[in-house]
């Protein structure tokens, strides 16, 4: 046997192999193991071949261990139980997380604040996660800066920031009330051309804040921006309400920002918007960074793949 030629085997494949020699015969080890027959013994085929020897004598009435696979079965238990004790530790270690993080959120009443802040403290019961209120400028020049360690927010963010994907959702345009498209179910970009935006503060991230006025339009079209200089959702909505211009949103922004004065209808042609939690690249592996991010991978496969998970919308009113 040339040693020098033997690969290291996977901890998978002892723990398939641990199974078989506790049944000792492949249907029901398979059984046991939720996977098919053929496939068990390939995999236990090519553990001995990547140990160069035999562990199981094979016959059509039944399956007996190898003097090699009875000598080295004890050993393989080991590498498997070490295996699970490294797990654990990791486990121990990640809920072992201490210290102060703060997540920011343009509006800190979301659902999903309330479902990743509670997990996050079950998860970590000495991590104090502390939800803070933050602006179109603050949710990129906070995250960058340190002042939050992570935001809640929509795509796109800027350089140097890092993603999750949460939800997916479509866009739609919020107009005065009294304005004739308010009543209509949906609209197209074209039909808002010679509508203005309200205008955002030049500090907002320019790539976020072209995404948001849907600047330029798919026929080339630049887009008029309003002299106003919002930087939170409050303001730019008031600047609706007085008919000086438009705002395009999150279809959640129904339920979340209700006004006297305003509508929202569904934009029919915009690319749907992405939430995301996001971070700063640098302080990716910060054990409190670390912690939100898990978590909330954690929420949104358990959201699953729909547009549009309900724990990110608040209820209807």
């Amino acid at each position: 046997m040339d040693h020098a030629a033997l690969s290291d085997p996977s901890v998978h494949r002892l723990r398939l192999f641990l199974v078989l020699a506790e049944e000792l015969h492949f249907g029901r080890a398979a059984a046991r193991l939720y996977i098919s027959q053929p496939a068990l013994s390939r995999q236990i085929r090519r553990l001995e071949e990547q140990l160069g020897t035999a562990l199981v004598e094979r016959s059509t009435r039944r399956v007996r261990l190898t003097a090699a696979g009875e000598a080295l079965l004890p050993r393989m238990r080991a590498v498997a139980d070490s295996a699970d004790a490294l797990r654990r530790a990791v486990a121990d270690q990640a809920r072992s997380v201490s210290g102060r993080v703060v997540l920011g959120c343009y509006v800190t009443a979301l659902p999903v604040i309330t479902e990743l802040v509670t997990r996050v403290r079950r998860d970590h019961p000495g991590l104090d996660v502390v939800p803070r209120e933050v602006d179109f400028v603050e949710q990129s020049g906070a995250l960058l800066d340190g002042r939050v360690d992570a935001v809640l927010c929509y795509a796109p963010v800027p350089p140097g920031v890092q993603t999750l994907r949460l939800a997916t959702e479509p866009r739609a345009v919020c107009l005065w009330d009294t304005h004739p498209l308010a009543g209509r179910d949906a609209v197209s970009l074209a039909e808002l051309a010679h509508l203005p935006v309200v205008g955002l503060a030049p500090a907002v991230h320019r790539d976020w804040r072209d995404f948001w006025a849907a600047d330029p339009r798919p026929d080339g079209t630049p887009v008029t921006h309003t002299a106003h200089a919002a930087t939170t959702f409050e303001s730019s909505l008031s600047a609706v309400s007085r008919g000086q211009g438009i705002r395009i949103v999150s279809a959640a922004c129904r339920e979340l920002f209700p006004r006297p004065g305003i509508g929202y209808v569904d934009l029919a042609d915009a690319p749907p918007c992405t939430a995301v939690l996001a971070w700063a690249a640098a302080r990716r592996d910060v054990p409190g960074v670390a912690a939100l991010r898990r978590t909330a991978a954690g929420l949104a496969r358990t959201a699953g793949p729909g547009p549009d998970p309900r724990w990110w919308h608040p209820p209807a009113r």
